[in-house]
């Protein structure tokens, strides 16, 4: 079983969750509540989500939600959230065993975090179950630390591998997109280039000899051909996703650059059906912290270096959100020629649609779901919040409460509510 297909309802909402720790964790999940809240004529906007993209703290969420579904949020808080991850990991730095540990590669491997997450949170599941659960579907982000580009746990990477990504457990995709460079030791994967069955992807050879190419496909591109090179060095090694994107965006973003056809990631049904696609962007970034700056001597080392890798992992997400607002217009407008075209019996043999169908009919909506967005007092409370893998249940309960409030006082949200209409039935098998 592959990804999951046909998920696109004529209002559709897919999200893209940052990542922050469990702070990030516990945001994600008020935004998920917060769209189980929010009534449309025929359910609520929880029916509506068919896609979701996640790196670091955003992935437990959305992993554990795709796996557990509606039940999972009245759990979550407790099963997952208020859980205390750090008391199975090396932490402190007055320990000289963990200077040696971080001299190899990091504090804590897989026995600290993600062997915790396959026994306790995930049972052990596989991309196989997760795929079972049909809707929605999930991109986990990583990024492949050797290349610097975001790496995807999507069949088509795995294959590029010669591997069988539903074989996978979700527990180790999840840790490699929260791998924070030191904390954790890289996640390895192993490629098998020789004598692979599995076709190198169409677009690799040609975006490799086009000069011009996107850089961060062409990024992309280059590692994957690294991992099909026979006398190339076999393993990949993974780290958090926010390194290269801490929003997720990035593999829409090459989705749609190496799409041969207008619809792509979308099926061509879903092509069709879709009417308004609402893009939730949700950031639970802190920004700025820290006293130093009112200072004359200005930051210590430690400072300046958190600050120094703050600042560049915030600058590439703020560059991936605004080449993600173009590229949705230009998806649009693609959509649209492609629709346009069809004839009435191309219609019918994707399932037909309703009355009143209008070819050009199709909106897509960016919305930037932050701390901003909640109440001022909330918003202030969640912005204190550390980032860390364990946090008091106060401030888990601030955090997931701040996701709400960012839902519920969204106009585009309520707006798309109102609006929400069904026409095709929801398939979830």
């Amino acid at each position: 079983m592959g990804r999951p297909q046909d998920l696109v309802q004529e209002y559709t909402i897919g999200i893209a969750f940052s990542g922050g720790g469990l702070r990030a964790s516990a945001f994600a999940a008020g935004v998920l509540e917060g769209l189980a809240a929010e009534k449309t004529s025929q359910g609520d906007l929880l029916d509506s989500l068919a896609f979701m993209s996640s790196v670091s703290g955003g992935s437990l969420t959305a992993a554990y939600y795709v796996l557990n579904g509606r039940e999972g949020l009245s759990s979550i808080k407790e099963r997952v959230l208020t859980r205390d991850f750090e008391s199975h990991m090396n932490l402190s730095l007055a320990s000289p065993a963990n200077w040696v540990r971080m001299l190899r590669g990091g504090l804590n491997e897989r026995s600290n975090f993600a062997q915790v997450m396959d026994d306790e949170v995930f049972q052990h599941a596989t991309f196989a179950d997760l795929y079972a659960k049909r809707r929605p579907d999930l991109w986990i982000n990583a990024t492949d630390l050797y290349h610097r580009s975001s790496f995807p746990f999507l069949p088509g990477i795995f294959g590029a591998l010669c591997s069988d990504l539903r074989q996978f457990p979700v527990a180790d995709a999840v840790a490699a997109s929260m791998a924070v460079p030191l904390v954790f030791r890289p996640t390895v994967l192993r490629t098998f280039p020789t004598d692979c069955p599995i076709p190198e992807p169409a677009y690799l050879r040609p975006t490799l000899e086009n000069a011009a190419a996107p850089r961060l496909l062409r990024s992309v591109a280059e590692a994957m051909r690294s991992y099909r090179d026979p006398d190339g060095p076999g393993y990949v090694m993974l780290v958090d996703g926010g390194v290269t994107d801490n929003f997720g965006l990035s593999s829409l973003l090459i989705s749609r650059a190496i799409a041969s056809n207008a619809h792509s990631p979308m099926t061509a049904r879903d092509a069709v059906r879709v009417r308004k696609l609402l893009f939730l962007v949700v950031d639970a970034g802190r920004g700025p912290s820290g006293s130093w700056n009112r200072r004359l001597d200005g930051p210590d080392g430690i400072d300046s270096a958190m600050a120094a890798t703050d600042a560049a992992i915030d600058a590439a997400a703020r560059l991936a959100a605004d080449s993600f607002q173009a590229a949705m217009q230009r998806w649009r407008d693609a959509l649209v020629r492609h629709r346009c075209t069809l004839s009435a019996s191309d219609i019918d043999a994707l399932g037909g649609v309703p009355a009143g169908w209008r070819c050009d009919d199709v909106e897509i909506l960016v919305e930037l779901l932050g701390f901003q967005n909640a109440e001022p007092a909330t918003a202030a409370r969640a912005r204190a919040i550390e980032t860390r893998l364990t946090l008091p249940r106060q401030e888990i309960d601030v955090a997931v409460d701040a996701g709400r409030q960012a839902v519920r006082r969204s106009a585009v949200i309520r707006a798309f509510a109102r609006h929400d209409t069904r026409h095709f039935p929801i398939d979830d098998k």
